[in-house]
């Protein structure tokens, strides 16, 4: 993160006024100043969403510069973060981060030999059963262009060999233009608001460095939010509305960027590695395994999984797999899962997969639904799904995971964004997502070429989506409801679940080991895993089990 270093580098050295800062761009925060706050505007809100009014107890008015200055410090400079999380050892939150320095080739090679292990690495693209669109990389910034068009107020993009890094002053006021323009889009200051994104949009860039990328991002999410609202205040109280066409991207380009995810990083991986670990510990001297997948879309971690059940000392198991996937045809899955099927029976292992296509409710989650057996162990996995059923209340998860533990499952497999974007107040909301984002965001630049198009589909297709939905959304409509892994532990032990602590460190270890990029970090948390990004946490797995009366 070279060029969000020197900035903060920069920033520190000079002292700069960050409230000066934020007052330059955000006429509400002068108010705010001169002993106001923004207007109250609650006639023309969303119902369920924070106002800008004098009264301190009803929400989250405006930033506090105090708030500012600690967020743009730990934003700006990723590698401090690191080092002070190592210095403070036993002091911080979690218990020890491991730094993986990725410069030997001979420790690879010795992996590569690993049986069972390194599967979870595809070492190119055609290592996985989906077929990507080879026209579509290709086309990358053309298509940028288009999107970017459909937005109305954001300019064409220059071709990415002609793109800069941002400057110290530059990438300065990109930071706080961001801030200043969520709290104008808090306050529904439609007209500062637009102001401050027509000076965003002439620094943000798709294809520019990770800072450009990821304040792209986020601009279009405050953009599509400012859309949304039914209506719009600007300054002299009057009404306006603004509309914004928002690209449509299909389930095949979800699965496409998901699966370039996977080849690419480890955060994929590392959860599938985590959950396969858990059911084969699990299912030790178990004949019979059933596995109920809660959103299957693709087949990427269970070949792993197959190869290690087929070489257990007491012989394979019968392995079954049902899946919900929550649309009626799917092609491309039933092909992939035939693969499999032959792939299990020249190991000597039966494999038996079962699609159910309907979405994981209480009603499906039912012996009679999932069609189980006697005898057999059973395994809930879970890989970035539990947010999405996290509601306001979060009563909703609350009736999934009891109905998940009256299955009675041997194992309860979990992998989740370690973060918090499920905050009740909208501003507390865009700080925390722009700072985990901006790790993800460095770390694919540091993996991957600056003109790389797997980089740019990754971003646009996948990344991009979760932060305008975090964004831009309220209500039901805001499925990205992430949190931390001490608020999961809360929540499964109040529905009856109790950690089941993974072993499987040392092998996460050397699969990072594998990714030639120096950064990756990982971190044990009370049974649970984390891997992050020079220590910022950015994935959790683990696993779980009934807990015991």
């Amino acid at each position: 993160m070279e060029d969000i270093n020197r900035l903060l580098s920069f920033y520190v050295n000079e002292s700069i006024n960050h409230d000066f800062a934020i007052r330059r761009y955000c006429p509400a925060r002068m108010e705010q100043g001169q002993g106001g706050d923004c207007q109250d505007q609650e006639a023309v809100v969303f119902d369920d969403t924070e106002l800008c009014s004098s009264d301190a107890t009803s929400s989250t008015p405006c930033l506090a510069s105090s708030k500012v200055d600690d967020f743009v410090d730990s934003f700006i400079n990723m590698d401090q973060y690191e080092y002070e999380n190592e210095d403070q050892g036993s002091q911080e939150k979690h218990q020890s981060f491991d730094h993986f320095v990725v410069n030997d080739e001979d420790e690879a090679d010795a992996y590569s030999m690993v049986n069972g292990v390194f599967g979870y690495v595809p070492t190119t693209l055609e290592d996985s059963e989906l077929e990507i669109d080879e026209n579509l990389p290709t086309a990358m910034l053309e298509e940028e262009v288009e999107m970017g068009g459909s937005f109305g107020a954001i300019p064409e993009l220059v071709p990415c060999a002609q793109e800069v890094s941002l400057g110290v002053d530059e990438g300065l006021d990109l930071v706080h233009m961001l801030l200043a323009c969520a709290e104008a889009v808090g306050c529904r200051d439609n007209q500062q608001a637009e102001f401050l994104l027509s000076r965003i949009w002439a620094l943000a860039s798709p294809s520019g460095d990770s800072l450009q990328r990821v304040s792209y991002c986020f601009a279009t999410g405050l953009k599509c939010r400012l859309s949304l609202l039914p209506h719009n205040v600007i300054a002299n109280g009057t009404l306006t509305s603004i509309s914004m066409d928002v690209p449509l991207i299909t389930r095949d380009n979800k699965l496409e960027a998901f699966q370039l995810l996977y080849q690419t990083t480890p955060y994929i991986a590392f959860g599938f590695m985590a959950a396969n670990e858990a059911i084969c510990q699990a299912s030790q001297g178990k004949c019979s395994i059933h596995i109920v997948d809660l959103a299957m879309e693709h087949t990427l971690q269970w070949s792993s999984l197959i190869r290690a059940l087929a070489s257990r000392p007491e012989g394979p198991p019968m392995l079954r797999i049902t899946g919900l996937t929550g649309i009626e045809d799917n092609p491309k899955l039933q092909s992939s899962m035939n693969v499999l099927v032959e792939e299990a029976s020249s190991l000597g292992m039966h494999l038996e997969f079962h699609t159910i296509s309907e979405p994981a409710t209480p009603s499906i989650l039912t012996t009679e639904k999932l069609n189980l057996r006697k005898g057999e162990a059973l395994f809930i996995n879970s890989i970035l799904q539990l947010h999405k059923y996290v509601k306001e209340s979060r009563g909703y998860l609350k009736e999934i995971l009891l109905s998940i533990k009256k299955l009675g499952p041997t194992a309860l497999t979990v992998e989740e964004q370690d973060t918090n974007h499920n905050g009740p107040f909208f501003l507390g909301r865009f700080l925390e997502s722009l700072h985990y984002y901006s790790a993800i965001f460095d770390s694919l630049q540091a993996c991957m070429p600056r003109n790389s198009q797997h980089r740019m589909k990754i971003e646009g297709l996948h990344f991009a989506e979760e932060i305008r939905n975090i964004v831009a959304y309220e209500g039901p409509d805001r499925i990205e409801r992430h949190e931390r892994v001490d608020q999961w532990r809360r929540q499964l032990g109040r529905a009856g679940f109790q950690v089941m602590p993974l072993k499987c460190t040392s092998q996460v270890r050397m699969m990072l080991s594998v990714y030639d990029c120096d950064g990756y970090t990982l971190s044990s948390e009370k049974g649970n895993l984390l891997l992050g990004w020079k220590g910022r946490p950015v994935m959790m797995a683990s696993a779980w089990q009934v807990a015991s009366v």
